[in-house]
């Protein structure tokens, strides 16, 4: 019947897109307030159920009356023990906001002693009302007094849970929204953190190679590398960590990291690619597939003395794209082990993988038919990550 405006809570963000989203409601609507979800105004919709219940309260005693054939003061009864609800409830919703805090077991023996003192006043308020109005004269007591207390608690009672229904059912709701907006936030903390693993890592052996450069006294090379090493962090720093690029744009970022390492391998570093023009808007957590280029250099180009190729290609199946980095370096046992690091690479690809689609991805590793090694990722076509 009611619900305190101290206990109601905030309209939670789900609520507030569902508002956002929902058909906008003609002048009628808006007068009455129906516009927006019915919790939204707290003070609103306490004072709209707590007056509705007793106004269908007054209705049914009254109509109830009438059927009876009671006398016509029966109309001046009703409304003043209406009016006597509607005061001793008031009362108990000031009392249970303070007591809805409390533990549970208080919560039930103090709601429960209110709800007799209230009942009593009200019997004893009822019957004072009868004997005036309706039956002069009449002195019910017994069984009748009784009854009268018995039915006014029943009625309190019914108003109690109703009103911690709605508000431990609002606590609740509230709890979950402010729950799960803490899971994406430290989804999204745990992404950036997995992100922020991968420059410093890049850096090093980057500022490793300007600098053998420089002691090389190869001036040109080592301001062309610094140049592309300015234009690709450009574009790390210019996305969020937790930022989504399209296929299309991440395959451009690992272009102009191969630019970079090219400057170190030369003509031992052969990237090529191969992406189907259907997966090309597919969204992916952003320099995701750097780790794996990083890793093919490390264990296929490095050691050999002819370097290696590096093939990227997606292709679409089903509901989702497939992307192969396979290489045909004589590492793959070592790539292998080195899935099992707990280090940036490999790793940190898995992880941001989970972080970013939950279930609804593939990750894998194999020797491929070039005696190289494969990483194999599936993520969905058309969907975004989670978050």
């Amino acid at each position: 019947m009611a619900t305190d405006s101290a206990l109601l809570s905030d309209q939670p963000p789900a609520r507030r897109r569902a508002r956002a989203l929902a058909p906008r409601k003609g002048p009628i609507a808006r007068t009455v307030g129906l516009d927006a979800p019915f919790f939204a105004d707290k003070n609103r919709a306490f004072w709209v159920l707590q007056s509705a219940g007793w106004v269908g309260y007054f209705m049914l005693r009254t109509l109830g009356g009438i059927a009876n054939e009671v006398p016509a003061m029966f109309v001046v009864h009703t409304l003043l023990l209406t009016a006597t609800g509607y005061s001793l409830t008031l009362l108990l919703a000031s009392l249970y906001r303070r007591l809805i805090t409390m533990r549970a077991i208080y919560t039930v023996i103090l709601s429960l002693a209110a709800v007799g003192l209230a009942s009593g006043a009200f019997s004893i308020i009822e019957t004072w009302s009868h004997a005036t109005f309706v039956r002069p004269g009449a002195n019910p007591v017994g069984v009748q007094l009784f009854g009268a207390i018995l039915l006014n608690f029943a009625l309190l009672a019914a108003w109690s849970a109703l009103y911690y229904g709605i508000n431990y059912y609002l606590l609740l709701e509230e709890e979950i929204d402010q729950r799960t907006r803490l899971e994406s936030q430290a989804s999204s903390a745990q992404l950036a953190m997995l992100r922020y693993q991968l420059n410093p890592h890049f850096l090093f052996n980057t500022l490793n190679s300007i600098s053998t450069l420089v002691l090389l006294k190869q001036t040109e090379r080592a301001n062309a590398m610094l140049a592309r090493l300015s234009s690709f962090l450009r574009y790390t720093l210019a996305n969020e960590p937790t930022a989504q690029v399209t296929l299309a744009q991440e395959v451009e970022t690992l272009k102009l990291y191969l630019e970079i390492e090219k400057m170190r391998f030369e003509d031992r570093l052969r990237p090529h690619f191969r992406i189907e023009a259907q997966t090309i808007g597919a969204r992916l957590p952003s320099l995701l597939l750097q780790p794996l280029i990083e890793n093919a250099i490390k264990y296929a180009v490095t050691p050999s003395e002819s370097g290696a190729d590096i093939w990227v290609t997606a292709t679409p199946e089903g509901d989702s794209v497939r992307i192969e980095v396979a290489d045909n370096g004589a590492g793959g046992q070592d790539a292998l082990v080195a899935t099992q690091s707990t280090g940036v690479g490999l790793a940190n690809t898995r992880d941001r993988l989970a972080q970013a689609y939950g279930e609804r991805h593939r990750f894998a590793t194999r020797k491929n038919e070039q005696g190289g090694f494969s990483v194999i990722v599936e993520i969905p076509l058309d969907a975004r990550p989670l978050g």
